[in-house]
């Protein structure tokens, strides 16, 4: 071979590398996002990052995705932390759900969604009342009739701080039942997957988490989920009543989760997320990790995000002022 042929050669298969090299970074529509999560690993936060940033990549619609779990305040930290870096954030959503409405109605922190760039409302979660499969508690009644016999013997714990949406939930529900909301011995950890591990070994009688949180430690036989606060049964699991049917009259509750960009993010750049969040709804990759989680879908991307949380935070704040948490 000669070397003016060994150069040509060299030269094809430079320029085919190239080819394939642009082609698959044109594969993806966003070539990378940085999750940032409010709370700690195994929580709600978590697991929807994580679960979207699965779809997204294996779908091809994102290249590389990283998490950051940053707890703190409420989800305080990582929203104060979003708004100092957003010179430079334009690759990094921030997970986020009910709670920013909750806890910025308390002052937890002081800013809320407006101080943000809202993405999208992705999912919903329903909300569940569990227990240890070893429990004396087999069903929702028995554990409403403790709690209105005793309210101080009965702990129940959940994934966020007094006064915020686990709590919320529980104290909704007991009220429902015929019981003394503001009497709820509430147990506060960080995030859901501490928790767990609060209920499992023992800390507490009861716990309020999302139903995505449960339903696969229910099919291990570790918890028992004794109702869900969603209108009707559902089809991950078509045994647990709804907390209505158990006793809590009329109760409904469902707990959204989404994605806020920085402050002062672009327009380009906040329809370059909301198509490509868009597009992953129609894929198999998302339709595996939704069905897995038990997740709802419930699709809010910009503007319409923007006024389902206006409205959530009337409706919350009227419930919060009713059960004596404002």
């Amino acid at each position: 071979m000669t070397t003016s042929t060994r150069r040509g050669l060299v030269a094809a298969v430079a320029a085919l590398g190239l080819a394939f090299g642009a082609s698959a970074t044109q594969a993806a529509d966003i070539e990378s996002i940085h999750f940032l999560v409010p709370g700690g690993a195994g929580g709600g936060w978590d697991g929807t990052a994580r679960g979207t940033g699965e779809a997204l990549t294996k779908a091809g619609i994102v290249g590389q995705a990283s998490y950051e779990n940053m707890s703190g305040g409420g989800g305080g930290k990582a929203i104060a932390h979003l708004i100092e870096i957003s010179d430079s954030a334009d690759d990094t959503l921030m997970v986020n759900s009910t709670p920013i409405v909750i806890r910025s109605l308390q002052k937890v922190f002081p800013q809320s969604f407006r101080d943000l760039t809202p993405i999208a409302g992705t999912i919903g979660d329903y909300a569940a009342l569990v227990v240890n499969t070893d429990s004396d508690i087999q069903d929702f009644g028995q554990l409403a009739s403790a709690f209105k016999d005793d309210p101080t013997k009965v702990s129940i714990g959940g994934g966020s701080v007094a006064g915020g949406m686990d709590h919320i939930v529980v104290a909704m529900v007991m009220k429902a039942a015929g019981g003394v909301p503001t009497d709820v011995k509430y147990v506060p950890y960080d995030a859901g997957g501490k928790a767990m591990a609060g209920l499992l070994s023992g800390e507490i009688q009861a716990l309020s988490t999302g139903f995505g949180e449960a339903i696969e430690l229910a099919k291990q036989d570790q918890v028992r989920i004794l109702c869900v606060t969603a209108a009707d049964r559902l089809d991950a699991a078509p045994d647990v009543p709804t907390c209505a049917e158990a006793g809590a009259d009329d109760v409904e509750f469902v707990n959204w989760r989404g994605f806020f960009g920085a402050p002062g993010l672009s327009t380009e750049k906040q329809q370059a997320y909301i198509a490509a969040l868009t597009k992953m709804y129609d894929t198999e990759e998302w339709e595996t990790v939704r069905a897995r989680n038990g997740w709802v879908n419930i699709y809010n991307p910009g503007e319409d995000f923007s006024a389902f949380l206006e409205k959530q935070e009337k409706e919350i704040g009227s419930l919060m002022k009713e059960l004596g948490f404002l």
